[in-house]
């Protein structure tokens, strides 16, 4: 098993590891922050040890990446991509259009007034030939449009929408090709489960792929509860995104155990509900039984996401340990979450023996 808080110990480095126990099916990544891009985390140690694909919380973000029309900063990316090289890991672009963390100057002139179609058009051409052709041949495949379809299915009215109009998702493919023909281009969002955005997603690729437009695979996220999706309600989503002759990548893996603040499923970051003490109810460690309940749900998980390697390609989770997740903060500031394989201490969950023992198993 894994040893000390502090990281691997070279014994624990022998121990079942998730890429050796998933080779053959489909690669097992995981999202790095700007420390462990760095190689400065604890959990760096679990990174080199247990997967082999990473992908980006921040770095590649049009925010970070390219903060001011005339200046790009490739610092935190350039060390992203070494380091995915050096330890022989598939590196995936996260993500080059996105309604969030995009600054405010992308969509405007000199004079503070909205851009129109051709100008916007010209700039995101010119940030995805950019961040893509720096890259070309390096990072194996890039979420190049997140989350563009709303809970309801319809087209969500972002400035890219409103400004451009539908086709805008599709330009973004177009330049993304032009910048690197041989990468895998991907559609990313989620509570794809949801039949509503489910159908409307689908909609979407289908007249994307119709058009001869370059889409190779549907992310789906992953952001889940102990209770939702159902299994059925996932092998469904998978089932009818493969039907349009995509491939299928879990992109951003991570399961909920506190109490729901929301009544929609959702993962809109800029959500941000009131501080409630009993939306925080396990400060102090998790509940026995709620460590069993998260340790039953990513077994089935990986359980079904094996049954359909056919179609699925890469399952990554959206952190590496408990301590660095996102759902600490979001979307009530303070919340102590326990969603990843690795607890706060590095040390490896009953629910990563679980994951191991899953690609143990017959497939179902």
């Amino acid at each position: 098993m894994i040893a000390a808080a502090a990281g691997f110990t070279a014994a624990a480095v022998a121990a079942p590891s998730l890429k050796d126990a998933y080779r053959g099916d489909f690669v097992v990544g995981a999202a790095l922050n700007s420390a462990q891009i760095a190689d400065r985390a604890r959990s760096d140690a679990i990174v080199k040890a247990q997967f082999n694909a990473i992908s980006p919380e921040n770095a590649l973000k049009w925010e970070n990446i390219h903060p001011q029309p005339d200046k790009y900063d490739f610092t935190t990316a350039d060390a992203y991509v070494a380091f995915g090289e050096k330890n022989h890991m598939f590196i995936v672009g996260h993500c080059l259009l996105w309604h969030n963390q995009t600054p405010a100057w992308v969509f405007r002139d000199e004079n503070g007034k909205l851009l129109d179609r051709e100008r916007l058009l010209a700039r995101l051409r010119d940030h995805i030939r950019t961040i893509v052709g720096r890259y070309k041949g390096r990072i194996k495949a890039w979420d190049v449009v997140n989350e563009a379809v709303g809970e309801d299915g319809s087209m969500r009215p972002s400035l890219w929408y409103t400004i451009i109009g539908e086709d805008y998702v599709a330009k973004a493919f177009e330049y993304a090709h032009e910048a690197d023909p041989d990468a895998e281009l991907n559609y990313n969002d989620y509570s794809l489960e949801n039949p509503a955005k489910r159908a409307g997603a689908v909609a979407l690729i289908k007249k994307l792929k119709a058009a001869g437009v370059p889409v190779t695979t549907v992310g789906l996220q992953g952001h889940y509860s102990l209770d939702w999706p159902t299994i059925p309600q996932l092998d469904e989503t998978i089932s009818a995104f493969a039907a349009l002759g995509v491939k299928i990548a879990i992109t951003e893996l991570d399961i909920d155990v506190l109490p729901p603040a929301t009544k929609e499923e959702t993962a809109e970051v800029t959500l941000n509900v009131q501080s409630d003490p009993a939306l925080n109810p396990y400060g102090n460690g998790l509940p026995d039984a709620v460590q069993q309940s998260l340790t039953q749900r990513y077994g089935e998980l990986f359980a079904e996401f094996r049954s359909r390697k056919d179609v699925i390609d890469r399952v990554t989770l959206w952190g590496v340990t408990d301590y660095e997740s996102w759902r600490n903060n979001w979307p009530v500031a303070g919340r102590t979450a326990y969603p990843l394989l690795f607890d706060r201490a590095c040390q490896p969950k009953p629910a990563f023996d679980a994951v191991i023992a899953a690609a143990q198993n017959p497939a179902r």
